[in-house]
Parts: C-alpha cells; structure tokens; sequence
C-alpha cells in the first residue's frame, strides 16, 4: 500500500511539472510574468517533494542514490530543477530555464514511469496503462487546442473576406473584429504546442519500454513530429518574424488539416497505434 502511495506521489510531480512547463513556454513566448511567477512556484513545489522523497530514501538505504541508473536519473533530474530555480530567481535567462525544464521533465518521466524500479508486477503494469492514459489525454487536449485555433482561424478569414469585399451586414457584426480573433489563434497555439511536447515525450518513452523494436519510421511518429514542426514554425513567424495576417491564418489552416490526417489516417497506418484501429 505504501508503495501506490509513494507511486501516486511521484505522478503528482510529474502533473505539477508538465503544468509548469506550459506556463513556462507561455512566458517564454509571450513575457507573461503572471505565468511565470505560477511556473516557478509549481516548480518549487515539486522541488520541494523531490526533495524529501530524495531525503527519505537516502534514510531508507543509507546512501546517496547515485549507484543505479534509476537513482542517478532521479538525482540528475532534482539536479536540473534546482539549477532552473536558482537561473529563474536570479538570472533571468528564461530561454535557459524552458528548455531546462524540458529537459528536465522528460527525466523525471523515464524515472516516475520505469516499471523495472517497481518490485510488484501488477504495479508496474498499471503504471504503464497510466503513461499511456496520460499520453493519450494530453495529446488530445493538445489537439483540441489546434482545433479551437483553427476555428478563431478560419473565422478570421471569412471576416477577412466580407472586410475586402465591403459586404456589411449581420454576419460581420458577430464576429469578432480580426485583431482578436488572429490573438486567440495564437495563445491557442501557444497552449497546444507545449501539450504537445509532453505528449510526445510521454509516448515516446512508453514506445521505448513496451516496443523496444519499434520502428522510429513509424507515420503515427512522423505525423505527430510533422505537427510540432508545423505549428512551431507559426509560432516562430509569429514571434519571431513578426507576421500577422491572412498568411499567418492560411498557415494555421493547413497545419490543422495535418493534424485531422494524423489523427485519422496515420493512426490507421501505425503499426502500434492500436486505440484508433
């Protein structure tokens, strides 16, 4: 019984340092430093608890837990919290501390989710459905993000239409003006790319342990990396090349078409997406 427990605990880190990470990226991308106050407090909250489950089990074996691989990923991810801490409270590097924290939650993943440091097969058997469950809910909870943002998209082309072709009337009276229907596209994405990642990570490491044959070549595989790749370069013409616009809508469209082919034909085509045959 104490072990599920400490289990359930583990997995409540990793929850809390997923939303972490979101709220990160959200800062990263847009200078919120509501979001990022949020982020770093979650943060330190699952430092805290890695922290006394490290203190506990140095007390359960009387030894630093560095002489395992299982050990050693627990410490390097307590490691990679403590330094983004440390960089978010004084440096203010927040490039660094995303893609530390990225980083640093796909170790704390492998560790929390590894059936061979679970003694009790059933356990660990469960704790493999309960990756796969959470990598199933995120990546559709990212994909509802992208079809939200496609919605905002597509209205802001039709509204974008009737402006140019002068044709007032009721229809663009109850649409929102362009400005903020392209936002709303955009924090979507924001929200959808970072869930995304999470997923991914999630469903990679389930893959490496359950399929260690897997085929990387996979086109569920291609299709989810076709996706992050797409809507990472809307944010990147966003944020970094400064577009806006029909053009930046248009993309956005055709990235949301890739993802219904993901999601209904290569899922069909995988060969170990079994949920979508």
């Amino acid at each position: 019984m104490f072990e599920i427990y400490m289990t359930r605990l583990h997995e409540l880190t990793v929850v809390l340092y997923a939303l972490s990470v979101l709220l990160y990226f959200i800062d990263f991308l847009t200078s919120n430093r509501k979001a990022n106050r949020v982020a770093f407090w979650l943060l330190a909250f699952v430092w805290g608890l890695q922290t006394v489950f490290l203190v506990l089990y140095m007390m359960k074996t009387g030894r630093f837990p560095v002489l395992t691989i299982f050990e050693g990923l627990y410490f390097y991810a307590w490691v990679l919290i403590t330094f983004s801490l440390v960089i978010n409270r004084l440096m203010k590097v927040d490039f660094i501390v995303f893609f530390a924290n990225v980083l640093g939650f796909f170790i704390m993943a492998l560790h929390t989710f590894a059936p061979m440091q679970i003694e009790s097969e059933v356990l660990a058997s469960r704790l493999m459905s309960e990756l796969l469950f959470f990598h199933i809910t995120v990546a559709i909870l990212s994909y509802g993000a992208f079809s939200l943002s496609f919605v905002f998209s597509l209205l802001y082309l039709i509204q974008y239409d009737l402006l140019k072709r002068k044709k007032w009337g009721s229809r663009l009276l109850r649409i929102a003006d362009l400005s903020k229907l392209e936002h709303m596209s955009y924090v979507l994405n924001i929200i959808g790319v970072p869930m995304l990642v999470i997923s991914l990570i999630l469903g990679i490491q389930w893959a490496y342990i359950k399929l260690p044959a897997m085929i990387w070549l996979d086109s569920k595989v291609l299709g989810s990396i076709l996706v992050l790749t797409l809507y990472s370069i809307y944010l990147y013409l966003k944020v970094g090349r400064g577009m806006s616009g029909k053009s930046l809508a248009l993309w956005n469209v055709a990235s949301f078409l890739v993802v219904m082919i993901n999601f209904f034909l290569f899922g069909k085509l995988s060969s170990f997406h079994f949920w979508y045959k």
